[in-house]
């Protein structure tokens, strides 16, 4: 059942079925807080609402019945899309994951969808026989056994919650432009915060590793060679991470291939370049070549597999497609990771 106590709850409505929340449409500012937090990967999957029916302005038994999922993410792009309107939103129990997840995992489907109406009572509020169902949420959701089994019709509403105003206007009929989803530089963009907090978690051990190598490996005592080396280190390590977590998104039309990793791998030999410019500004011979060789892999094979845990977050990957992937960019990200540890150690002895 909705819970009344929510911070996001500005009122009751009572109503045949009982008393039902009604939730603001205006975000608060702890509301956007949330957001932010989200956004940078902290608590993501405790960001909740309690699943149930709720109300937004004054809902009566002709108004809409809107489904989305009880990611508050999700919650709060739905509400915050209904100023000025009345209507019940109706929210499924997906453990926190948002409409389009949800759906391919199963999690928003037609189960969930058919025990929450009648946990809700909806017959007995609404005269109409209709739930607008989010088109992201489809794939979970069969249409034909929603009708069998709760009797109430399956209406897919547009891509994007902003659209909704506009679609309801219309009789509920959706614009070309409703039904496509893009994957645009902005959309691309708001994403890169937490794909930068989950490779922060691999990068921090990966970089002590490779801070203690340059230590224990140099011509000098352990923190005299950390001194000398372990910014360069650092450095490298770095301008992967960037190249797979933020110039991958921000570039991904433009970089060739189809599979992320290689587009990743792509990103990172950019990078690299960039990164090799002062680093053979302070050194040369032999030992400044096998460097810069090892430098190319290293920074290729990070970029490589941050660039493919952005898999996740595109629009136009499949579960499948993306452990094909795995198989084989894996096993080779990680022999370019090791042949230039290699080659790096080996041009320390050298120089």
């Amino acid at each position: 059942m909705a819970i009344a106590g929510q911070a996001f709850v500005v009122g009751v409505l009572e109503t045949p079925v009982g008393t039902v929340p009604r939730v603001a449409t205006v975000l608060a500012g702890r509301d956007r807080w949330g957001t932010l937090l989200v956004r940078l990967g902290f608590g993501r999957m405790r960001y909740t609402v309690e699943p149930g029916l709720y109300g937004v302005g004054a809902p009566n038994e002709d108004s809409p019945v809107l489904v989305t999922a009880n990611y508050k993410l999700s919650f709060d792009h739905l509400r915050a899309a209904l100023v000025g309107l009345d209507a019940w939103v109706l929210v499924l129990d997906t453990n926190g994951i948002n409409v389009w997840c949800a759906a391919g995992k199963g999690a928003f489907g037609t189960a969930a969808l058919c025990a929450q109406v009648a946990a809700s009572r909806l017959a007995q509020l609404v005269r109409h026989r209709r739930l607008v169902v989010p088109q992201l949420g489809a794939p979970g959701i069969a249409a034909h056994a929603v009708k069998q089994q709760s009797g109430f019709a399956v209406v897919y509403g547009p891509v994007l919650a902003r659209q909704l105003p506009e679609f309801l206007a219309r009789g509920m009929q959706a614009t070309p432009a409703m039904r496509r989803k893009t994957f645009l530089l902005a959309e691309r963009a708001v994403l890169i915060p937490v794909e930068l907090v989950i490779a922060g978690k691999w990068a921090l051990l990966l970089a002590l590793l490779l801070a203690g190598a340059s230590g224990l490996f140099g011509p000098a005592t352990f923190w005299e060679n950390v001194r000398e080396h372990g910014g360069w280190t650092l450095a490298g390590l770095g301008s992967g991470l960037l190249a797979g977590t933020v110039l991958t998104p921000l570039l991904l039309p433009m970089l060739p291939g189809r599979a992320f990793s290689l587009k990743g791998g792509v990103a990172g030999l950019l990078a690299a370049l960039i990164f090799l410019a002062p680093f053979f500004s302070r050194s040369e011979g032999e030992g400044s070549a096998l460097a810069a060789l090892a430098w190319l892999l290293i920074i290729s094979a990070v970029s490589s597999f941050f660039g493919m845990e952005f898999t996740g977050a595109s629009t136009y990957t499949s579960l499948s497609g993306v452990k094909k992937e795995m198989r084989i960019a894996v096993p080779l990200q990680a022999a370019a990771g090791i042949c230039g540890m290699l080659l790096l150690l080996w041009a320390k002895r050298v120089q």
